[in-house]
């Protein structure tokens, strides 16, 4: 129980039925059993990940007055730069030692859902960085695509239309994430960590990590165990609005990163989030008579906005 499974998802790539079915059952398993796994054999390649990483330290290394135009805090559909304690994840804890850029599905300022005021719609907010922002771009559809084929195999597992997060991940409110993780010895006390524990707000989370390490997963004991850095790999795990859909069949696991010593952290997850009037409602075949949904349906933007109030500050002063 101190080991994340691995499952090669590379016959996701291809035509034979049986293979496939063969991942589904086992990412279903881990689903069920972990909220937590390791990928292998995704389409992501070490050159693309080496740019990002050299992008990420780049931005971050830059002074604060520069991050600061693209500041998040002024962003009124959260994208952009995210100081150090911008989060407070863990609520009984000091806020979050981590800085972070965010970018999502860039609509323009004309788009009608931007000029009708829908939450989470807009364009995203780049630093003045040659090659940045078709850099993100590229790889925000590729982590894109790559969800989708995860979520296939989910569907498959969970015995629903094989499209059906297909149908509702169109124009969706997905996330991708850079972080920096700033060297521990900077932490203003002992109990602020890199990222206090907390469960993610979306569908599912697929996170690079670098080989700094940091990352620890909750185990069905309550015990937090490592979650270490495999080359080649990205670490999946159930967000909330999965637990809702699968009623609790999917685990979202509670999770946190110690930011380690004398080092910094690079980590960078993309966040797998539906369309925003997406109704989040318990699926066919995850109830019965002794099992019956455990929450009342709910949009999806309805339910990332009041995650985000409980998270951000200054989202609760928007609000």
């Amino acid at each position: 129980m101190n080991t994340l499974p691995i499952i090669d998802i590379a016959p996701l790539y291809g035509d034979d039925q049986g293979a496939w079915l063969a991942v589904a059952k086992a990412i279903d398993a881990a689903c069920r059993e972990w909220g937590f796994f390791y990928i292998e054999g995704q389409p992501i390649s070490s050159q693309r990940i080496a740019e990002l990483k050299a992008a990420a330290a780049d931005f971050f290394a830059r002074p604060s007055e520069e991050k600061l135009r693209i500041d998040i805090t002024r962003s009124a559909h959260h994208r952009g730069y995210g100081a150090i304690a911008t989060e407070q994840l863990d609520p009984s804890q000091p806020s979050d030692f981590k800085e972070t850029f965010d970018m999502g599905l860039h609509m323009p300022a004309e788009h009608p859902d931007v000029l009708a005021g829908k939450p989470l719609r807009g364009p995203n907010r780049h630093p003045q960085i040659p090659g940045w922002e078709a850099l993100m771009q590229r790889h925000y559809e590729d982590m894109h695509e790559l969800s989708k084929t995860l979520l296939r195999a989910m569907a498959l597992a969970l015995g629903i239309e094989r499209d059906f997060f297909d149908r509702r991940f169109e124009q969706p409110i997905s996330v991708f994430r850079m972080i920096h993780y700033p060297p521990r010895a900077g932490a203003e006390g002992s109990g602020q960590q890199g990222a206090g524990a907390h469960t993610d707000y979306g569908c599912v989370t697929l996170l690079y990590q670098d080989n700094a390490g940091g990352l620890q997963v909750q185990n069905l004991a309550g015990e937090w165990i490592d979650a270490p850095p495999i080359e080649g790999t990205y670490v999946v795990n159930i967000g909330d609005m999965m637990a809702r859909w699968s009623n609790d069949l999917y685990k979202s696991t509670p999770h946190r990163v110690i930011s380690p010593q004398g080092v910094d952290r690079y980590s960078m997850p993309f966040f797998a989030e539906p369309h925003p009037d997406t109704e989040i409602a318990c699926l066919p075949n995850c109830s019965g008579p002794d099992n019956p949904p455990r929450y009342p349906p709910i949009s999806c933007s309805d339910y990332m906005l009041s995650r985000f109030a409980d998270t951000y500050a200054y989202r609760r002063k928007q609000a």
